[in-house]
């Protein structure tokens, strides 16, 4: 639906709003505010209306909705004073007052006449079979149906591969099919399938993700659990299961992808190779990574996976030290944002955008973004640690450690496992929690002896610990690892809310011995 009112159209299809022909650039949760309140014009809007709308219920400060409506009203050329078009209602909430006309969106190209975009449909898709159940029971059946319904709702919440419905993978229950006949018959190219068998208050889970065209099992886990809460246990091993399978297909499918004859690359095998050298995480790789996601953009401008990842590289390159942060913030933002109107539902858009505005020093905006990303996909073990890093900068500390022992929890395999040990150091290190900060850092690096926060996080520690020895190893790591490191960089690069955080930080670097 569009919407026009005085000299602006607010445009629901293409998440648009512009002034006399002239895009306005609005945040995401912004847009979204607006689009409610002017859809809900007939009404007043109370504070519980937004924030079960605009933020699924999460708790948030009257400061934070405040800003948001004060920056709706600031783009349509409104402000508190006035209040011509958004009105607060006293101890009841806010309405849009502008006279509005309603129309449907029609596109301005016939459908004939636009150009056909490349195909990235060749992504896969995966089937989740119904769990057997091995108990002799078959009382039990909704149990390890439970568990594939469960498993099947959060693999649909990735959105870099599709997903079968259940009505259609649930018909081979009971049947002997062979894994090839069902991937033929689905058209997906990977099958989950597994057992459940319960003896007394014990239950034993077995799930594995299978390569259909090769017949090969890519993962495979047994969980056991005690039946003290159904589902308690349910959800923890649905949790376990999904974020497991995401990491796995997309190794997976980067190795199909490097398989192929460079000359035939598409979009979905640009993505994926970049995707391999996105989660290596070093300088080299992150540029590798760019140029690969910048080709994928090339072939379809319109690829929301591939801005988000170019986004998400550019910042996180920037916070290692590895990019200048002036000169490709703008790049980077101007990606998240399209990414996010590509697909305003993917939750690696907003930790794009999260992780542009928590480098550019917006931690209410990055940490809003963490959320909403996580609100879509709470399986999102990186959302998770990006979350546990804007905290830690915020001041956050205890919640921030919360947050990266989550996204450890999720992530036992994925590559970046050792960034959430670093990033869980880090908040310790804010708590002056020295021994613990180490130990973490320590773990990190034996995961992944180039990581750069994790020798940031060791040498820190060490040099508020006195040990010096520790710390001047970690040092020349550091250096290796960021030659441009310096007290300077770090005081005008990092994002801290508070001067006292920085001021610790540079500390600990100044004793380890940084000038």
């Amino acid at each position: 639906m569009r919407f026009r009112f005085e000299n602006n159209v607010l445009d629901g299809n293409l998440r648009e709003l512009t002034c006399g022909g002239a895009t306005v650039p609005l945040q995401p949760q912004v847009f979204d505010l607006l689009l409610y309140l002017v859809a809900q014009r007939t009404r007043v809007v109370s504070k519980d209306d937004l924030i079960s709308q605009i933020w699924s219920d999460r708790i948030i400060s009257d400061s934070a909705l405040n800003s948001r409506i004060n920056a709706a009203r600031k783009a349509l050329g409104d402000d508190g004073a006035t209040q011509r078009l958004i009105k607060t209602i006293p101890r009841k909430g806010f309405r849009f007052v502008g006279e509005v006309r309603e129309e449907v969106a029609a596109s301005i190209v016939p459908a004939e006449a636009r150009p056909t975009l490349p195909r990235v449909a060749d992504r896969p898709a995966v089937a989740v079979l119904a769990f057997e159940n091995m108990s002799g029971d078959p009382a039990q059946d909704y149990f390890g149906d439970g568990i594939s319904e469960d498993i099947l709702t959060a693999l649909s919440k990735q959105r870099w591969f599709m997903v079968i419905a259940r009505n259609s993978s649930f018909t081979y229950k009971g049947r002997a099919v062979h894994i090839r006949q069902i991937a033929e018959e689905l058209g997906v190219r990977y099958v989950v399938e597994g057992s459940v068998r319960k003896a007394g208050s014990r239950v034993r889970i077995t799930a594995q993700l299978n390569d259909a065209s090769s017949g090969s099992h890519l993962w495979a886990e047994r969980y056991d659990r005690e039946l003290v809460d159904v589902f308690a246990v349910q959800d923890d091993i649905t949790n376990a299961i999904a974020a497991a399978i995401e990491p796995q297909i997309h190794a997976a499918e980067s190795f199909r992808a490097h398989s192929k004859p460079p000359a035939s690359l598409d979009a979905w095998d640009l993505l994926m190779r970049g995707l391999s050298h996105f989660w290596r995480v070093t300088r080299r790789d992150h540029e590798a990574a760019r140029t690969l996601l910048e080709r994928a953009i090339a072939i379809d401008p319109s690829y929301g996976q591939a801005l988000s990842l170019l986004a998400a590289n550019h910042m996180f390159g920037a916070h290692l030290g590895w990019g200048d942060l002036a000169a490709v913030a703008p790049v980077a933002e101007a990606a998240a944002l399209a990414a996010v109107r590509c697909d305003h539902e993917d939750a690696w858009a907003h930790v794009a955008l999260g992780s542009v505005y928590f480098s550019t020093r917006r931690l209410a905006d990055a940490l809003s973004g963490f959320e909403q990303a996580l609100a879509l996909n709470p399986n999102f073990s990186l959302a998770q640690g990006y979350y546990a890093l804007a905290l830690s900068y915020a001041g956050r500390s205890r919640e921030a450690f919360e947050a990266a022992q989550r996204a450890i929890r999720l992530s036992p395999r994925d590559p970046s496992l050792a960034i959430y040990q670093g990033i869980a150091g880090y908040a310790r290190f804010t708590e002056r929690r020295y021994d613990e900060a180490i130990a973490l850092a320590r773990e990190a690096i034996r995961h992944r002896g180039d990581l750069t926060g994790a020798y940031r996080v060791l040498a820190v520690s060490a040099g508020m610990t006195g040990n010096d020895m520790l710390a001047e190893t970690a040092l020349g790591e550091l250096r290796r690892a960021q030659p441009g490191i310096s007290l300077h960089w770090i005081a005008t690069q990092l994002p801290w809310a508070n001067d006292a955080d920085r001021a610790h930080y540079l500390e600990g670097f100044r004793r380890a011995g940084l000038r």
